[in-house]
């Protein structure tokens, strides 16, 4: 018997749709060089092996390859990630949506070690889409904590 499981693919055009591709995005590992802005299409793509967390709740631990894209975006900047080191694996934790002059606004992608990326846009369009394939769930970036002694 083969069984056959579904593909997610989520649209948010708000802060709450957003959420829901957060939660769906978390733990995404990823390295530097999947991070892609395309500026003459306002475009900016996060490709990686999302953690299948509803498979999870079924017992499986399973990664699928999927793609996060956002349309309508300005401007990209970032803070901790160096351009030399385009193998670099990143863990993505969560994306977040702020107005700044609505429709616009800033999303921000905020990783496992610290680092962000922002992206200026005109209004929120993301979009996430599992694309394949899947594989079992392996070793990925930990969440880093610091100890509240250390502030």
């Amino acid at each position: 018997m083969t069984q056959t499981l579904d593909k997610l693919k989520l649209i948010a055009l708000d802060r709450e749709g957003l959420g829901v591709i957060s939660a769906q995005a978390q733990d995404t590992c990823l390295r530097r060089a999947d991070l892609r802005w395309l500026p003459s299409q306002k475009r900016f793509l996060v490709s990686g092996m999302r953690y299948d967390w509803v498979g999870a709740e079924e017992g499986r631990a399973e990664r699928i390859g999927s793609v996060l894209r956002f349309d309508r975006v300005l401007k990209v900047s970032h803070l901790g990630l160096d351009e030399g080191d385009e193998s670099r694996v990143l863990n993505l934790l969560a994306v977040t949506f702020e107005i700044t002059d609505a429709p616009s606004g800033m999303v921000l992608l905020a990783f496992a070690d610290g680092a962000v990326v922002r992206l200026e846009v005109e209004c929120l369009e993301a979009e996430l889409v599992d694309v394949g394939p899947r594989r079992p769930a392996q070793e990925c970036p930990g969440h880093a904590l610091t100890s509240a002694e250390s502030f």
